[in-house]
């Protein structure tokens, strides 16, 4: 719904005699959607207070002491206190703090994050002062919850933004677990939501159009809000007919599917559902699908057709190969270049530039993230040598390099942004205690981690033209309007989006990796809210391509299913939010016929939109995509065409088939055998947790004794 017919409704509440307004409501969201938007009773309390209890909420016309000193007193209050006593202390306060009533005890006001339910609700009243109330039932969550409310309630909003979550830091004596810490910050996260609101409110700002969301509830039903989210939830619940002909074409030909996450829903759907028929589908992130591809051709397969960009079909080829599966043919899904825009950084002269200044630079370690093609992992590990890394392992990569090799130096490319994240996390850890660094590894701590900073290098001119999207608007209105929800991000996030995800991840409430350990990451949490069988809607912001949707409601789905039983279960759903820019959606719709492949330069230089294949997504050259343009390709008119027409033996589908590499190197090595090398070395990384002695050797002594 538009901004424009957002209505103000306000009521009143009387407790102690004081009235409060309630905040601004967004009809366009449903309850489940509108969290703390409700109004709140003033939490005066009338029950016996805790020993030596702060001061109580001031009335109207008093001087009310600041938040941040209130909580100072709270620190110094339970820092004086034995350990013994502070869990007493904390039940104290837990007695003080008024019981919500039943009706404001729902999943519309629960705090996301926190192991025990807590409810929160707050408003501001006639003065403009914050005013607050929470619940839980734990009577140590109702402690912290207590506290909270104690310190902030009666605070201007902008004094309940000044609170900074380092605040709370002394009280986690009093915490314990990690989990309970997040108590703490998480009901603090909900409160300044609630603050902004009513700076909003109070300046007659109104809130923005929500972002599009898809809602998946216990049934596996789909309920779409706002078009974007439309155009994807069409596709989930595909044509019979497609998926029928696709089966029948796969069983005939023994045609084995690998395809990325960031398929085009409709192609998404209709693989999904056509697995259950032909198990050999398999859709994951670009390191799985060569893996996958094999066990195709060892399972029978004589055929492969790979959705994703062009140096995914390069490296199932190669990888089959290496296996022994000359003879099992590998398709892509376009008689036209599918390029990547990180792929292409890779192969740039500013690229070359940034590896032969590595080379003047020994001991080197070239760290090249796997979505490049196999042509620049040969030539960039003939001038340095090269290990391959996914955003799942390219932490654990650098720590151990480095831990391995002394005086090293390490080269990373080509997406800046992740190379900014991961500089920006390594800085976080310079301040960790040297306990906390060794549980993340253990031949590391404070002092080696400063050290390697200095020894670490990252290309500064390459990036996703997806994840590019999630820019300073994009979080900002997650800020404004999502900050209690569950965020999740991409390691290829610009920084801002990078440390927002960060900081949710400290508390919780957050998942900053690859696109397998977002999926992983929302199945956690929705397995805890099953188990613990109570009334909930979980909120994901989507931090990556909106492909994954598919894959999502899939694992969500099933879930669902493996929870169901004689016993009734809670009404619990789950809500998948897509963050997309305002620049990365056209206003018309999209010719679907339109093709993203060797035009791109005259489309970007008289379109402001580049378009995808459906629904008005595209890109935006002002900042990002709604979707790649370049995944859009793989479209399911292709896939079919392709299994139907296969073998293809009047040479009709020559143009489709993935590149065997048989160039050599400008050291006259096969650019397949040198190029799968970095991979290998990768493979053993993961297998063993150390770097293979080879790799060690390239970089202390050179390549094998040659020139690097």
């Amino acid at each position: 719904m538009d901004a424009s017919t957002l209505a103000a409704v306000a009521s009143f509440v009387v407790f102690s005699n004081k009235p409060h307004l309630l905040l601004p409501l967004n009809p366009s969201r449903s309850l489940a959607r509108t969290r703390g938007s409700l109004a709140v009773c003033c939490s005066h309390s009338h029950a016996s207070p805790p020993p030596s209890p702060l001061p109580c909420t001031a009335s109207d016309d008093e001087e009310v002491a600041p938040p941040r000193l209130r909580l100072r007193q709270l620190s110094e209050e339970f820092g004086s206190l034995p350990d013994a006593d502070r869990a007493r202390r904390l039940l104290a306060y837990a007695a003080a703090l008024p019981p919500l009533p039943q009706a404001d005890r729902v999943a519309a006001n629960r705090v996301m994050g926190c192991v025990a339910q807590v409810w929160l609700l707050g408003s501001c009243d006639r003065s403009g002062r914050m005013r607050f109330a929470a619940d839980s039932d734990s009577e140590l969550s109702r402690g912290y919850c207590s506290c909270l409310v104690s310190a902030l309630d009666g605070a201007a909003p902008e004094e309940v933004l000044d609170v900074d979550p380092a605040d709370l830091a002394p009280l986690g004596v009093a915490a314990g677990a990690r989990s309970r810490v997040n108590t703490w910050h998480n009901v603090l996260v909900g409160m300044q939501k609630r603050a902004r609101a009513a700076i909003a409110a109070r300046e007659g700002r109104r809130l923005g159009e929500p972002f599009p969301s898809l809602v998946i509830g216990r049934d596996g039903a789909i309920r779409a809000q706002g078009s974007y989210a439309e155009a994807k939830a069409k596709f989930l619940s595909p044509d019979q007919s497609k998926i029928s002909e696709l089966v029948n074409a796969l069983t005939e030909k023994e045609i084995g599917i690998v395809a990325h996450f960031y398929m085009d829903p409709e192609v998404q759907g209709i693989l999904t559902a056509a697995k259950r028929q032909w198990p050999h589908i398999h859709i994951s992130d670009s390191l799985v699908m060569a893996d996958s591809a094999v066990q195709m051709a060892e399972a029978g397969c004589k055929y492969i057709a790979v959705l994703g960009v062009d140096f995914m079909s390069e490296n199932v080829r190669a990888i089959l190969d290496q296996a022994g599966f000359i003879q099992v043919g590998v398709y892509r899904m376009s008689s036209e270049q599918i390029g990547c825009s990180l792929a292409d950084a890779a192969s740039s002269s500013a690229y070359t530039h940034f590896l032969k200044t590595a080379s003047r630079s020994p001991p080197s370690l070239h760290v090249i993230y796997i979505n490049t093609s196999l042509e620049t992992k040969a030539r960039t590990h003939e001038l340095v040598p090269t290990i391959t890394c996914t955003s799942s392992n390219v932490v654990a990569t650098i720590l151990q390099a480095f831990a391995e090799i002394p005086d090293l130096n390490v080269w990373y490319g080509p997406d800046s942004y992740m190379g900014a994240n991961i500089a920006d996390l390594f800085k976080r850890m310079t301040i960790m205690s040297d306990e906390e660094i060794t549980e993340i590894h253990p031949d590391h701590n404070r002092k080696t981690i400063s050290s390697l900073l200095r020894h670490l290098h990252y290309y500064q001119n390459g990036n996703c033209i997806v994840h590019d999207m999630f820019g300073h608007e994009v979080v900002e209105k997650i800020k404004e309007e999502y900050c209690d929800a569950f965020l999740t991000a991409h390691f290829e996030v610009p920084g801002e989006m990078f440390s927002l995800s960060m900081e949710a991840k400290m508390r919780g409430m957050g998942v900053v990796g690859s696109t397998q350990n977002i999926l992983d990451f929302i199945k956690k949490h929705l397995k805890q809210a099953l188990d613990r069988n109570v009334d909930d809607h979980l909120q994901f912001v989507l931090g990556t391509e909106s492909g994954m949707i598919t894959s999502i409601v899939a694992a969500v789905r099933q879930l669902f299913d493996s929870y169901e039983s004689s016993e009734e279960g809670a009404s619990i759903e789950v809500e998948i939010v897509f963050p997309v820019s305002s620049d990365a959606i056209s206003k018309t719709s999209i010719d679907d016929t339109h093709h993203f492949g060797s035009s791109v330069t005259n489309d970007l230089e008289q379109n402001s939109i580049v378009p995808g294949v459906f629904s008005g997504e595209g890109c935006s050259i002002h900042g990002g995509c709604a979707s790649c343009p370049y995944m859009k390709m793989n479209s399911l008119e292709s896939l079919l065409k392709i299994c139907q027409q296969l073998p293809g033996e009047d040479g009709s589908l020559s143009v489709y088939q993935a590149s065997r590499l048989n160039a050599k190197t400008s050291l006259g090595k096969l650019v397949a055998e040198v190029g799968c090398e970095p991979i290998l070395h990768m493979r053993h990384f993961q297998a063993t947790k150390r770097l293979p002695d080879k790799l060690v050797h390239q970089v202390i002594h050179g390549n094998g004794g040659e020139p690097v």
